[in-house]
């Protein structure tokens, strides 16, 4: 097997406290990520060999976030060094990227101005067997819409498995497009499709049937995550395998368990619960690095899932953008968060 190449954006997450606390101590809490990078780097933390793919300016704050991408073994050689600036966002601290609060500072960034035709794409996809990317890509502009479906088209051509993360940020679809406008004909080569029953709805037109959130049955959800993702192979034929999470809130936890789609059959993970957690940001990225992961290592479907969701909710336990917790410490950190009152 070769390379997993991640593409995307890096940035900076800020994080100011909500009291205004940052004001005084003159000092901004920062984390380096962006949904790419942290899958990137839960894959190489699981020794599976990893590579990124961004666009940063030239100058020497490039060169060191480069240096740190080098320290996690990344491999870091498809970066290229253009443009004018690094995406940047502010979050408080523990809150989600859907959370209305969240601050986007990425217009004309280095990697949304990556022009059509400039890149070498035989040298990035050397030795590479699998392409990830995320929704966020094609959010940021139609210069970066139209680079997406580039690199696809290539990786495509080159028989490489492509995996996609529905992920779905408001705030960033700016440019006169909605995302059902634009995913469908990113989605059509990819082999996997993670996401959850919403966002394909938003993104892909696969409808959710009404009632669904108000009924808010765990059985109900199950037979959706079927049916969307019956639907989604059936009308993307290239892809092989369909994951959902659901992740609710219930007071200051989390309740959490996912489903994935293969070969006919619906296979539903483990139920977590927790009464608290430390940091939502990551966790959908740690769940998708936890698929590839499983695929990459070819694991039984089955195995594939509970790896990823075990992994996507240790993370929420985590201080960073991206997971500290090695692939064989996964299972243990959670295994105490397991809701055994719940069976399906």
């Amino acid at each position: 097997m070769g390379k997993v190449l991640s593409y995307g954006e890096l940035l900076l997450r800020i994080c100011p406290d909500a009291e205004g606390s940052w004001l005084k101590e003159n000092g901004l809490p920062f984390y380096v990520g962006g949904a790419e990078l942290n899958v990137a780097t839960a894959l190489a933390l699981w020794e599976v060999p990893s590579a990124y793919f961004t666009a940063l300016p030239d100058n020497f704050m490039s060169k060191q976030l480069v240096e740190y991408v080098d320290e996690l073994k990344i491999d870091t050689s498809a970066i290229q060094f253009q443009g004018d600036r690094i995406g940047l966002y502010y979050l408080h601290k523990g809150k989600d990227l859907k959370n209305s609060g969240v601050i986007y500072d990425r217009a004309h960034s280095s990697f949304a101005e990556i022009k059509l035709n400039t890149i070498n794409w035989d040298e990035v996809l050397k030795d590479v067997s699998w392409f990830h990317f995320s929704a966020i890509c094609p959010a940021l502009s139609q210069a970066a819409a139209d680079l997406c479906e580039e690199v696809l088209k290539e990786a495509s051509a080159r028989n490489i498995s492509i995996s996609i993360d529905l992920n779905y940020r408001a705030k960033l679809w700016q440019y006169g497009k909605q995302p059902g406008e634009v995913l469908p004909a990113l989605a059509k080569y990819c082999t996997l499709i993670m996401g959850n029953l919403w966002a394909a709805e938003r993104m892909l037109n696969i409808p959710v049937r009404e009632g669904l959130v108000e009924e808010d049955q765990k059985k109900a959800y199950l037979e959706q995550a079927k049916t969307t993702s019956e639907e989604l192979m059936k009308q993307y034929p290239k892809c092989t395998a369909v994951a959902n999470t659901f992740r609710f809130d219930v007071g200051k936890g989390i309740r959490y368990y996912t489903t994935l789609y293969t070969e006919g059959k619906l296979n539903v993970s483990t139920e977590y619960t927790a009464e608290a957690i430390v940091d939502k940001v990551g966790s959908g990225d740690c769940y998708m690095a936890g698929l590839i992961y499983g695929f990459y290592k070819e694991l039984p479907a089955a195995e594939v899932l509970e790896f990823a969701t075990a992994a996507a909710f240790s993370k929420l336990f985590v201080e960073s953008d991206a997971t500290n917790i090695k692939a064989d410490e996964v299972k243990e950190k959670v295994k105490n968060y397991v809701n055994e009152a719940v069976s399906f």
